[in-house]
């Protein structure tokens, strides 16, 4: 081989372009996953989000329709409730993948103070409230449920329906992708009508509705026949 001929082969640029590409398509690929991911965290975070804004929503209204007494609320309808975010969820699964937290903040008639009256959990997740456990601030030491800051209060004789949403997100492609996976949601609602602030009753007493106590964590609910969930 000549000289000039082994000078035109070196100067030959022909697979600069496929080489050029061998070496920049694992960091384009790894970008556009790493773009895919993020989006849907973001979009798994405003379900999340919008989901706990609906469930407290909902549980604010529930209740029976009497007219001549407080609305009595009963643990079917709590039930209702959850049962109705699964159905809202879907394949996201929040109650085989996270955990909802209802309570119900009230003001004790004695003391004036802010407490947790009543609590009620539903999913595997072994994650707590992060504001208060039922029973809590009968010492004076709650001013109303949330952030530091941004707390929520009840009036007295009304009561504000807190809903915490705890979920271990799912990743789409890796969880490499994602920094923390656990997404909390917060929402909150006065409740809508004058409610007996006493109890949560059960309908029939000889059949009772599951409780959704917080010491259980229970997955995804299935309704009997008789339409009773558990």
């Amino acid at each position: 081989m000549s000289l000039r001929r082994l000078l035109r082969r070196l100067r030959d640029t022909s697979g600069v372009a496929m080489t050029e590409f061998a070496l920049g398509a694992p960091f384009l690929l790894m970008a556009g996953l790493w773009g895919a991911e993020s989006a849907n965290y973001a979009l798994v975070n405003m379900k999340m989000s919008q989901l706990a804004i609906q469930l407290a929503d909902n549980a604010s209204r529930v209740g029976d329709t009497s007219t001549l007494q407080n609305r009595k609320i009963y643990e079917s309808d709590i039930n209702d409730v959850l049962y109705g975010a699964q159905l809202q969820a879907a394949s996201m699964d929040i109650y085989g993948n996270g955990r909802v937290i209802i309570s119900s903040l009230q003001v004790d008639d004695d003391t004036g103070y802010q407490f947790i009256k009543w609590q009620r959990c539903r999913g595997v997740m072994e994650a707590g409230s992060s504001f208060g456990d039922e029973g809590d601030g009968l010492d004076g030491s709650m001013t109303g449920m949330g952030p530091e800051g941004n707390e929520v209060f009840a009036q007295p004789g009304d009561a504000v329906i807190f809903v915490e949403l705890i979920y271990s997100y799912q990743p789409l492609i890796s969880g490499r992708f994602v920094g923390n996976r656990e997404i909390r949601a917060i929402g909150s609602f006065t409740v809508r009508d004058k409610r007996d602030l006493t109890r949560i009753y059960q309908r029939d007493p000889d059949s009772p509705d599951q409780v959704q106590t917080c010491d259980t964590f229970r997955g995804q609910a299935v309704l009997s026949s008789t339409g009773k969930m558990s």
